[in-house]
């Protein structure tokens, strides 16, 4: 089932919320568990017989909603395959709009230009490549690589369309930077390094001298319920404190006790892409590590029934710019592919490379996945052939290239820890 949650929107458009506290009840977590059970009541009746297994997949907001109803329903899904999950939704539209605020207003000298954006992406490249050992185009572990913005500084003799200033340098800090206020408190993650290319929908809105609408947009519809344009000088902390007070629609699935979930025997899977603009791949590993704290000391094994993986290369759901392998048949990714009615992995239809195979699998046989292997069809198009594959690793190990075999076939790459 596919619910459009009781409104119809244009992407970044948060109007349809206005004075509406219903349909940010229903956006936030009440129309999906609502559609799930009338659905399962439809099935059983036209199939005269009670579902076996029930599965969910989606991204974004959708993973979102995923992470929902596990914290809420525990009992609605067998199995859940989240990705990208925003699930820090006061959070993460607070930080949309405070991550471009560095770089406004569009007159200081510390602005940067959307322009300059390509240059800074492949010095990121260019230094944090090489550790996965190959080059090619892929950081495999944005993270661990320790970049030097210095050496995108301009000399006297630099072409400056290719350079930052020293100010210009102190803003890319800022951006690679985590979100903390008042007394040390952590608000959100910071975009990762390999993420550039797609900053043109956060930081590159404020060449117009104007905040990121994913940021504007949220605090006018759902915060201060104005008909008025958001005022991003306006922003402090104290409009993070308002929406966290506030939560509207009981949005945030900030429970990290998946107790109920696990114990009904519940599986997840969550994947986020490391080069994700829109939503930090940090906050994905902040939740992960959020659950680890809370539930092992209870004597539970987390792995036993939640398995997380990153994947280099991919940003907000699907898609590559460096041609990296990424597409697992995850919610929303077939999409992106051409045709877009693809099914599972075109030629590799099971669980080692289809997550929701895999998440199948693990339900009802048991089969605890290790490693997906992601594929790269050649320019998105299946009928082209696959580019490369390569191995999703069981978080927190990441892929290394063996040195020999050939690096665009995924058996040249072994999941290893970092120590």
């Amino acid at each position: 089932m596919a619910t459009d949650t009781g409104h119809l929107s244009a992407a970044f458009d948060a109007s349809w919320a206005l004075n509406r506290p219903e349909s940010q009840i229903d956006w936030g977590y009440r129309a999906m568990h609502g559609s799930v059970e009338l659905a399962k009541q439809v099935i059983d009746a036209y199939y005269a017989s009670t579902i076996q297994f029930s599965y969910y997949a989606a991204c974004s907001t959708g993973g979102r909603q995923g992470f929902k109803e596990i914290q809420m329903f525990p009992d609605d899904f067998d199995g859940v395959l989240a990705g990208a999950p925003a699930w820090w939704t006061t959070h993460l539209q607070s930080w949309s709009l405070q991550v471009g605020l560095h770089n406004l207003p569009n007159t200081a000298d510390y602005h940067i230009p959307a322009s300059l954006f390509p240059a800074i992406q492949a010095e990121v490249i260019r230094q944090c490549d090489p550790q996965d050992g190959v080059k090619d185009g892929i950081v495999s572990s944005p993270l661990t690589c320790s970049f030097s913005p210095e050496t995108l500084l301009c000399g006297s003799n630099s072409n400056s369309s290719s350079c930052l200033t020293a100010p210009q340098i102190d803003t890319l800090y800022h951006i690679y930077s985590d979100y903390v206020e008042t007394n040390q408190t952590f608000i959100f993650p910071h975009l990762t390094l390999s993420s550039e290319a797609g900053w043109s929908s956060l930081i590159g809105a404020t060449d117009n001298n104007v905040g990121s609408p994913l940021g504007t947009s949220y605090l006018q519809n759902f915060i201060f319920n104005s008909s008025q344009p958001y005022d991003y000088t306006a922003y402090s902390y104290a409009t993070v404190q308002l929406a966290d007070a506030l939560d509207p629609g009981n949005a945030n699935a900030d429970s990290f006790d998946l107790s109920s979930f696990q114990s009904r025997g519940g599986k997840l899977i969550h994947y986020h892409g490391y080069s994700d603009p829109l939503i930090p791949t940090g906050s994905s590993i902040y939740y992960r590590k959020r659950v680890e704290q809370t539930m092992v000391p209870q004597g539970v094994t987390v792995d036993d029934f939640y398995r997380f993986y990153l994947v280099p290369g991919m940003g907000h759901c699907s898609g590559t710019v460096v041609n990296a392998p990424w597409y697992i048949a995850g919610g929303g990714q077939p999409a992106s592919l051409k045709p877009p009615s693809t099914y599972s992995v075109p030629g590799y239809e099971d669980e080692k490379h289809d997550a929701l195979m895999a998440l199948m699998a693990w339900v009802e046989k048991g089969q605890a996945p290790e490693e997906i292997i992601a594929t790269n069809f050649a320019n998105q198009m299946v009928g082209l052939g696959v580019q490369s594959q390569r191995p999703l690793c069981r978080y927190p190990k990441v892929a290394k290239y063996d040195g020999v075999g050939d690096p665009t076939k995924a058996e040249s790459w072994t999941c290893e820890g970092l120590y």
